[in-house]
């Protein structure tokens, strides 16, 4: 699991961890807004409670233990059943629920599931949870545009450079504006083929329902990737290579760049 983010629920403060792009929240840390003695295990044996984890599992976990939920299930309400969150999930190969250690250690639950645990703690404490995570993913997502408008700015501020290197080495004098806009767009095409592998064109036949361009539906790493290859056929152009000689190194920087990112965890955290 990722760095725990934080909320503050009531007072009271919850953390949020991610595993394959799913939020978990922490019901250790909620079971600090109720009153009383109150254990997990008094939740997770409840008939109800098994019934929706249940429900919940068959939905989104295609690996859960129908046998041993269906024993669990009839189990659940007798006031000799009992069982732990590591038991629920060693039995059923339940994915809803976590036993963690360490820094961030306790149990979590899906955030689905700890909206339901919170009603346990009072219908106030889980209507405030859900307001507060709902803000923290509004701030998750506002904070992911501005990454991807940075790029995207980035991209086109290098692409003036790039424009205006092909200006000044790739066009001959006295061209018309339209043989101009063909050797801007040749060049636009040779970064398409690089690092898309088609032209624009070939990626709108191959995508008749979509509007705009394949840039606008590119990904984070691709935007960046495709401003460095700016930069950098600059530079080729400059040192007067050929198309196809800076094709060549073009794509081979595209695929080393593109590799590097794809594993790079600070690229990762802001999907």
């Amino acid at each position: 699991m990722t760095k725990g983010r934080k909320i503050y629920v009531k007072g009271v403060e919850v953390t949020i961890l991610n595993e394959n792009e799913e939020d978990y929240i922490s019901l250790t840390d909620m079971l600090k807004a109720k009153d009383g003695d109150f254990f997990i295990s008094d939740w997770l044996r409840n008939r109800n409670t098994i019934e929706f984890l249940g429900i919940w599992e068959s939905v989104y976990n295609p690996d859960f233990n129908y046998g041993e939920f269906a024993i669990i299930k009839s189990q659940a309400g007798l006031n000799s059943y009992k069982i732990s969150v590591k038991e629920w999930v060693e039995k059923t190969k339940a994915i809803g629920l976590k036993a963690t250690a360490g820094r961030y250690g306790g149990t979590y639950a899906h955030s689905d599931i700890a909206f339901e645990f919170g009603m346990w703690i009072s219908a106030e404490f889980k209507i405030y949870l859900i307001k507060e995570f709902q803000r923290l993913k509004a701030d998750e997502n506002d904070r992911l545009k501005l990454e991807w408008n940075l790029q995207r700015t980035l991209a086109k501020v290098n692409y003036r450079i790039h424009t205006d290197a092909i200006k000044d080495n790739l066009i001959p004098e006295q061209l018309s504006k339209a043989q101009i806009q063909f050797v801007y767009a040749d060049e636009a095409d040779l970064l398409n083929v690089a690092l898309f592998g088609m032209t624009a064109k070939q990626w709108r036949e191959n995508n008749p329902e979509k509007e705009g361009n394949m840039r606008d539906y590119a990904t984070i790493e691709q935007l960046v990737v495709l401003s460095n290859l700016e930069s950098i056929n600059a530079v080729l152009i400059h040192q007067g290579l050929d198309q196809s000689e800076r094709l060549n190194q073009l794509n081979q920087t595209a695929i080393q760049q593109m590799k590097s990112l794809v594993n790079n965890l600070n690229v990762k955290k802001l999907k």
